[in-house]
Formats: structure tokens, C-alpha cells, sequence
């Protein structure tokens, strides 16, 4: 009889490659970490969402999936409608639906480098009228100035480098086009071995580069020096940031008497969740909207 090799329950060999990714990164470290989040995790705010909400109220889960849908509707709003959009980081495609429903685009483009996503989410991008692409922000394979809006909803700090992300979508916009993305910015380096844990922690576990710790400002600064003009930014993070870490402290607190999750995932998820609450009290990271114009 052939016997398996022992594992800790519900951890599964996408976990194993995540955590191996942490001690060494590969060429794409965001596919590790959302292969191991997968398409069900329970600490996903609301089912095949993965961004943090936009909320009206302190963050409990009636408000949920309409906070998660309400940030895609946010960011879709400042883009032309009828025109051709681009999805970058189109995640599950459960926002592709809703981008259709706020702009009624001629065409909607969704790339994504995690090819797997684009397999879980192909019956939304099938809703959507949209084409799944496999590919990397950086490097879109579309044609020059061949689109009328870009819109990226929290994936910018996950590309190799948001510059070259700006130049390419400057590239590929049409005179007049625009680009509407929510992005998480470092507006401070952190001090003290606290911090610096946090800091160090939260970006191997998810698959950052050093480049992605960009304050506000440098971001806005980036898109600018890529081309683009009418560049706005808004501060949000008292309605993304500060909301979803309550509903997850909540759930988390709540799965003590009701388990949801392994004890080990819920373990592991507290530490994560503490380090992301240091560094959000303490100022050090912020949520944005930016929306830039190709001129």
C-alpha cells in the first residue's frame, strides 16, 4: 500500500507553492499568492470578489458584495462610455459584468497574467461579451492607441513596476483616452523592527518588489512623467481600508465558536490581519483613485 505524505489539513499543494514562494519568489509572484487565495477563500469579502470595497457603512456583511461592487462602479465611472475598454487585472472577472453595466463599451479587453483566473472567471467574461487575454501589465499585447479606457481595480502594486505599466497604458489609449485605476500606496517607509516586520512580511507573503512602495504622490508623479495629464488622485482609505479590516477581524473572531477555515489558515490569517492593522493605524500605507488623460 502506498501511503500519502502527511499535510496539515486543508492546506493544499497551491498553499505549499505559496509559502515556498515567500522564501523565493519567482518570475511571477502574484499568480503564487492568488493560485493559493483560489476562488473560494473565506476571507474574501464577498464570493469571486477580490478587492477591499468601497463602503457606505463601518464594514459588515450585509454591505459586502455591494461595497465590492460599488469600488468597480467608482473606478469604471470615470471612463468614457460606448468607447473600448481595457481590464488590467481583471481578477475572477466578477467586476467585468459590472464595468459593462456602468459604460456599455463597444468591445472589453480583459488581461491578466494569472492564466488560471482567466479559466475561473470565464462564464463572467462570458456575461460581459468580453475577451480574456493572458497577459503581463507591463507588456500589453495590444495594439498602439487602440483603446479608449484603461481601467485597473487594485493591481497596480502587484505589476513589476507601475512606470511601465503607465507608459504602456499612455501607448495603447487614444488621444483623449483615459485611464481610471485603485492602487494601495506607501506614504512612509517603515521604522522600528514592528514596522519593518510588518513591511517585510505583507510583501513577501503577497508577492511585492521593493518598487511597489510608492507614496500617493509618486504615483500621481509616475503616470505624469509617462505622458498623461489631468492627473487626480483621491485618498480613500478610511472607506476601503478601515472597513474591510473590521469585517475580517469579525469573521475571524466569529470562526472561533464557528469554524470556517482550518485552524491553521485562521491562525495564520490573524498574524497577516495584525501586521496590516499596524500598518494601516500607524499610517503608513493608504488607498487610492486615480484617473489620468491621454492627451
Amino acid at each position: 500500500m502506498v501511503t500519502q505524505p502527511l499535510r496539515p489539513a486543508g492546506w493544499t499543494s497551491r498553499h505549499l507553492r505559496h509559502i515556498a514562494g515567500i522564501f523565493r519568489q519567482g518570475q511571477n509572484p502574484a499568480a503564487r499568492v492568488y493560485e493559493s487565495i483560489g476562488s473560494d477563500s473565506f476571507l474574501a469579502l464577498a464570493p469571486g470578489w477580490l478587492n477591499l470595497g468601497l463602503w457606505e457603512g463601518p464594514g459588515c456583511e450585509e454591505e459586502a458584495d455591494a461595497a465590492c461592487r460599488r469600488l468597480v462602479q467608482t473606478v469604471a465611472a470615470a471612463l468614457p462610455e460606448g468607447g473600448v475598454i481595457l481590464d488590467v487585472g481583471n481578477g475572477l472577472g466578477t467586476q467585468d459584468p459590472v464595468i459593462v453595466e456602468v459604460l456599455r463599451p463597444r468591445r472589453l479587453v480583459a488581461v491578466n497574467i494569472t492564466e488560471w483566473q482567466l479559466s475561473a472567471g470565464r462564464d463572467r467574461l462570458r456575461e460581459a461579451a468580453a475577451q480574456g487575454v493572458a497577459g503581463d501589465a507591463t507588456r500589453l499585447p495590444i495594439a498602439d492607441q487602440s483603446i479608449d479606457g484603461v481601467i485597473s481595480v487594485e493591481a497596480a502594486f502587484h505589476f513589476r513596476s507601475r512606470r511601465a505599466f503607465f507608459n504602456e497604458c499612455f501607448r495603447v489609449l487614444k488621444p483623449g483616452g483615459v485611464l481610471s485605476i485603485s492602487d494601495l500606496s506607501t506614504e512612509r517607509l517603515p521604522l522600528g523592527p514592528l514596522e519593518l516586520l510588518a513591511g517585510i512580511t505583507q510583501m513577501r507573503v503577497f508577492g511585492l518588489r521593493p518598487s511597489a512602495a510608492m507614496t500617493a504622490d509618486q504615483i500621481a508623479e509616475a503616470a505624469r512623467a509617462a505622458g498623461f495629464t489631468a492627473v487626480h488622485v483621491t485618498v480613500c482609505g478610511d472607506l476601503v481600508i478601515a472597513p474591510a479590516l473590521r469585517l475580517i477581524r469579525h469573521r475571524l473572531r466569529a470562526a472561533l465558536t464557528a469554524p470556517a477555515a482550518p485552524a491553521g489558515q485562521r491562525t495564520a490569517a490573524r498574524l497577516l490581519l495584525g501586521q496590516v492593522e499596524l500598518l494601516w493605524r500607524r499610517r503608513i500605507i493608504q488607498y487610492i483613485l486615480l484617473r489620468a488623460v491621454r492627451t
